[in-house]
């Protein structure tokens, strides 16, 4: 069986990719989560996906911190959200819905990204690895352990726009904007990665209705992912009014990782532009346009109804429980 490790800032879409995870044990084995920042700072990352795994009872899953600002952050204060991520995931980074913390009072000894290292050479391909905040922790283990590159794991990340505008400016993706050389030195470096982005995630939306079988469950587990989602649908209704409810971000990235033919993808060697008024767009790179080989699959068309009907089967059954 395949194994699986979540690198979350985990707000609500993370909180729901966490959830899918767990709602697909008969194809992968989640191993641990690692905590990325973006839509919160590292810590209460960790604190909400500690709280969502003993909700959903998988106390057993660990969660290592990651590295907690940007790669040339030079700031003396600490690293903190941007005020659109606290809009659109709430203070606390789950849209205010009630989740009591987790009994495990910290999170698992040693390092994220020692331990993303360590699985890595131990699965090799049957690791998949699922980042879907800012890129740095991974950047990190490529920098630290460039093996890794070549050992056969697959990194499916959420992030990017390719042929559509962007999330934080008209051509940058949120994930990608957090630490732009991050993601840079990850399309770059010569590792396998799969970029799930705003081209396919906006067209997998959930509606009041698909959270309103989730209320009508009467679980504390069915509250909690309807009050959480119901925000983020308001906050998508509010600002982008022509999507129709909430994107399901990272939930498709798992989701496309697990079974990579819900979406179609297109090879690009990919680039982060670093400087001026493009900075953070995800675009093919003129130094490598000619090379055969193509280190980035682009995600450019997803199955939206298979994807949807699997999501919602697997997270109402792992909320009924």
């Amino acid at each position: 069986m395949k194994k699986l490790i979540l690198d979350l800032d985990t707000g609500i879409d993370d909180a729901l990719a966490i959830a899918y995870a767990l709602g697909s044990t008969n194809e992968v084995e989640l191993i641990g989560i690692t905590g990325t920042y973006g839509n919160v700072i590292v810590p209460l990352g960790v604190r909400n996906a500690l709280a969502v795994l003993h909700l959903f009872g998988r106390d057993d899953v660990p969660v290592y911190p990651g590295v907690d600002q940007p790669l040339n952050y030079v700031s003396a204060t600490p690293w903190s959200p941007a005020a659109g991520s606290v809009a659109v995931h709430g203070a606390d980074g789950l849209g205010g819905a009630q989740l009591p913390d987790s009994p495990r009072s910290a999170e698992a000894p040693g390092s994220a990204v020692d331990f993303i290292i360590d699985a890595a050479r131990t699965y090799g391909s049957d690791l998949l690895i699922v980042p879907t905040g800012a890129m740095t922790t991974m950047a990190t283990v490529l920098h630290k352990a460039p093996d890794i590159a070549d050992c056969g794991v697959k990194i499916t990340m959420m992030g990017g726009a390719l042929t559509v505008p962007g999330n934080v400016s008209p051509c940058a993706e949120a994930n990608i904007a957090q630490d732009p050389e991050a993601a840079d030195y990850l399309f770059r470096c010569g590792a396998r990665t799969t970029m799930v982005g705003l081209d396919v995630t906006h067209r997998t939306v959930l509606t009041y209705a698909q959270t309103a079988r989730w209320r009508a469950l009467g679980t504390p587990a069915g509250d909690f992912l309807a009050d959480m989602t119901d925000y983020y649908i308001s906050v998508y209704l509010k600002n982008q009014p022509q999507i129709g409810g909430c994107g399901l971000h990272d939930p498709l990235a798992v989701a496309a990782a697990i079974d990579p033919t819900l979406i179609d993808t297109i090879g690009v060697n990919l680039t982060v532009d670093l400087d001026g008024a493009f900075r953070g767009r995800t675009i093919g790179d003129p130094e490598r346009l000619r090379d055969a080989d193509k280190t980035t699959q682009v995600a450019v068309d997803v199955d939206s109804q298979t994807f949807l009907t699997r999501f919602m089967n697997r997270v109402t059954a792992l909320a009924e429980r």
